[in-house]
């Protein structure tokens, strides 16, 4: 069995080279040195927004270091994520570990708009997408308020919603998302680089989709609310405008993109998949790659696995160990009156450690982290924890069913430095989670 240390540094290796191989730098240089039409483009304006777009935006003046000149434009990424960049604005449109968006969000996203409605014929726009665009470029329609927008997307994420449920919502309360950000364009082209955070990478959900069309309606926004029971907890202001919308009184959504708009994904959860299976073979383990279209509840995600680990670990199938688990996409938490602190990263770790107990965790690393850095909101990453974890929940007297029964994983792991801190890595492809057996 290998030492519980050494176990640990094998986890957090396939973590990072998961990571790694999604940096947004050379991603955005490589697709940007294929398109012909930026390179020769007599004028670049640049908008987007999201936690890789520091990133992005330096692998694009990378690409056009020689004609920086004719570069403009800004991002919205979170507060404190810098590049050394010189022609392209970083706008900070949000505090680090707040995943909610502000009037300084609406500012850039006005901006872009501008920006993009003084372009000419033979202008060029990039647009740089990542996880976290859909807080990161608010722009509410006229009669809705930030703060009401917010109130129904926190209303949504409490019920349990999924993200192409609060996406299809919150298209329809925006001036920018459903490619109406595209609308705003009067020039030659536009180029979408997306770095995606969304299971199967539909290009209208990711990010809200400012560039793509959008295949949802009005009338389908308002049954979201209505599947969740919050149309009577809704503001007043957003009930109002889907129904408006739905009535024929309001403009539907783009759903139809003209020829010059072109979205393009560059960077996804498969790739990340993809190096973390890569790394785990070269440590010498056997991999079981469950893949990137993982979502659903946390608890019955980590409960399946938890299976998955005794299967290997009593019938060494359907792989013997040392075997290494790697789960991709993203899952949700349905969250209590009053929940507690943590996010879905750590919550499936828990939920792993209450289910197989000390006996079944025995040979076993789970790790769990947001390709971002960020888990709900927190400053972790996500959490790792073995055996020895158990060992030290018990002597401090720590009920791991308890914590997960309050959603509360965070302080769980804080007191027995199980946390996974990276700080912000600069992109965002969803979530990484590696399981480690060895044998008994």
């Amino acid at each position: 069995m290998s030492p519980p240390t050494q176990s640990r540094q094998h986890a957090n290796s396939i973590w990072s080279a998961a990571v790694a191989v999604v940096r947004p730098e050379p991603l955005v240089e490589s697709a940007v040195g294929l398109i012909e039409e930026i390179r020769n483009a007599r004028r670049v304006l640049v908008v987007g927004a999201g936690k890789a777009g520091a990133g992005m935006a330096f692998g694009l003046e990378a690409a056009l270091a020689e004609k920086l000149g004719c570069v403009e434009g800004l991002v919205n990424v979170p507060a404190g994520m810098t590049a050394p960049l010189k022609r392209i604005r970083l706008h900070p449109a949000r505090p680090q570990g707040v995943n909610e968006p502000t009037a300084e969000g609406v500012a850039g996203a006005e901006e872009m708009l501008r920006l993009l409605a003084s372009s000419g014929p033979e202008d060029v726009a990039v647009c740089l997408l990542s996880g976290g665009g859909s807080a990161l470029l608010p722009a509410p329609e006229t009669g809705i308020t930030l703060a009401d927008k917010l109130a129904v997307t926190k209303l949504l994420h409490r019920s349990g919603a999924t993200i192409d449920e609060m996406n299809c919502v919150r298209k329809h309360l925006s001036r920018v998302k459903g490619g109406r950000l595209a609308e705003a364009f009067q020039g030659k082209l536009l180029v979408s680089l997306i770095m995606s955070d969304v299971v199967g990478d539909p290009l209208d959900v990711i990010a809200s989709g400012p560039t793509a069309p959008d295949p949802t309606t009005f009338a389908e926004a308002l049954d979201v609310l209505k599947r969740y029971g919050l149309l009577s907890n809704a503001p007043p202001s957003i009930v109002s405008h889907l129904e408006g919308g739905r009535a024929g009184k309001i403009a539907e959504t783009p759903k139809a993109i003209p020829a010059n708009i072109v979205n393009q994904v560059i960077g996804s959860n498969r790739v990340a998949l993809n190096a973390a299976s890569q790394k785990a073979k070269e440590l010498g383990y056997r991999v079981l790659d469950l893949g990137a279209f993982i979502e659903g509840e946390t608890h019955h995600t980590a409960t399946a696995v938890a299976g998955v680990v005794r299967s290997i670990r009593v019938d060494a199938t359907p792989v013997p160990s040392p075997a290494c688990i790697l789960i991709g996409g993203e899952t949700t938490v349905s969250l209590g009156e009053k929940p507690g602190k943590g996010g879905r990263n750590q919550e499936f770790v828990l939920a792993m450690i209450a289910k197989l107990g000390l006996d079944g965790m025995k040979g076993v690393t789970v790790l769990s982290g947001g390709t971002d850095g960020e888990d709900g909101p927190t400053d972790a990453a996500g959490a790792v924890a073995d055996a020895e974890t158990i060992l030290r929940f018990q002597e401090r007297g720590i009920s791991p069913q308890e914590h997960l029964e309050r959603h509360d994983a965070y302080s769980c792991f804080e007191k027995v430095q199980g946390l996974l801190k990276t700080g912000l890595t600069g992109t965002n492809v969803m979530d990484i989670r590696v399981v480690l057996i060895h044998g008994l």
